[in-house]
């Protein structure tokens, strides 16, 4: 039958109803541009979050840069972030004005590498630095990047986009972030119905700086106090995350559910699948395992054979885009290890509510593969 690599229509029931009434309302009352939809996400989001602070805005991306604008940095600075990220990650660095540079990948928990970081920390003397929580969990060092960071004075962002849910330790791996941020883009695990994302803080000038860069640098209607531009989330994109947050936990559960299923049948068909690091309650986002680069195509044609799709999150590293060129000041990390996990990663599918048959149809391939 085929199993999509993802499924974003597994709606629960009633939601669809609640929406469609909710855009008539909104509609009828030409409520587009903020209000109390806008409003109570933003404290339902820092609820989730167990910051003090959240503020909405129009995408991921922008996120990313308006929290690095909230920081000062700007032309001239350097930014260190991890070789292994979206490119999202790298342009929101260059769309600020200031200059990337990338560190090598850990080849245990996928994440930046620490002592890779440690030490392009003190050759770059970067204005500030940013962590990508991958794959719906994060690194295992984490505790490690934090306090180096603090102990340096240089603020560490971390880009959340894929880890909405997700706890470290107990609590969410939002609540002691310096300033962090998510993406809604529909593919995640509170995914909206377009683009959106959000800006997590405990520090209420940089919540205020994050809110008035994404409104055009307003202090009042006409009057600004920094050049912004419009981030603003609508309130119909608002209004959807307001009636899909009551299933949040019910859908990392169902994910969750599968990831355990291939954490116990993939090991005995010999692949390499990789776990969550220690003191991580993943979110269910993605499935990861790793092949060897001359056998991983082999698989994949398999799975295109069956109607089985699959991932390479991601395919390339930073420091290899063609894109990157102009922009990146050095790649830090001598064995370049992001480049050979970027070859060999392979996602399978994994969304909420999968059926059992469907996971058994993704096990009969591999199995297949294997013969």
């Amino acid at each position: 039958m085929g199993v999509p690599f993802i499924d974003i229509k597994r709606f629960e029931s009633g939601l669809l109803e609640s929406w469609e009434e909710k855009v008539r309302v909104l509609s009828k009352n030409a409520s587009f541009i903020g209000g109390e939809e806008v409003t109570n996400l933003e404290a339902n989001l820092a609820a989730k979050a167990e910051t003090k602070y959240s503020v909405a805005c129009a995408n991921g991306t922008d996120a990313l840069q308006l929290a690095l604008r909230a920081l000062g940095v700007g032309k001239g600075d350097i930014v260190l972030l991890p070789d292994s990220t979206f490119w999202a990650t790298f342009e929101a660095v260059v769309n600020v004005g200031a200059t990337p540079a990338t560190v090598d990948t850990n080849p245990e928990d996928l994440q930046m590498d620490f002592e890779d970081f440690k030490k392009a920390l003190e050759k770059v003397k970067p204005k500030a630095a940013i962590i990508v929580h991958l794959y719906g969990w994060g690194s295992s060092r984490l505790d490690d990047f934090r306090n180096l960071c603090k102990s340096k004075g240089i603020p560490l962002l971390e880009d959340g986009a894929q880890c909405f849910g997700v706890k470290y330790k107990g609590e969410s791996i939002y609540k002691n972030a310096f300033l962090s941020t998510t993406s809604f883009y529909p593919a995640k695990v509170l995914g909206g119905a377009g683009d959106g994302g959000a800006v997590f803080t405990n520090d209420e000038a940089l919540a205020s700086k994050v809110r008035m860069l994404s409104n055009h640098g307003r202090t009042s209607h006409y009057g600004y106090g920094d050049v912004g531009w419009n981030s603003r989330l609508d309130t119909l994109q608002a209004a959807f995350l307001n009636l899909n947050l009551p299933f949040l936990d019910e859908r990392i559960s169902s994910r969750r559910k599968a990831c355990q299923k291939y954490y116990e049948v993939l090991p005995s068909l010999g692949v390499n699948v990789i776990h969550p690091p220690k003191d991580f309650f993943e979110n269910g986002y993605c499935n990861v395992t790793l092949f060897d680069p001359s056998e991983r195509p082999k698989i994949q044609e398999i799975l295109k054979q069956k109607g089985i799709g699959f991932g390479n999150i991601y395919p390339g590293a930073m420091s290899d885009q063609e894109g990157a060129k102009p922009y990146i000041q050095g790649r830090y990390g001598e064995e370049h290890r992001t480049g050979r996990i970027c070859s060999s990663v392979l996602n399978l599918p994994l969304f909420p509510y999968m059926k059992d048959s469907e996971l058994e149809e993704v096990f009969a391939a591999v199995r297949e593969y294997k013969k």
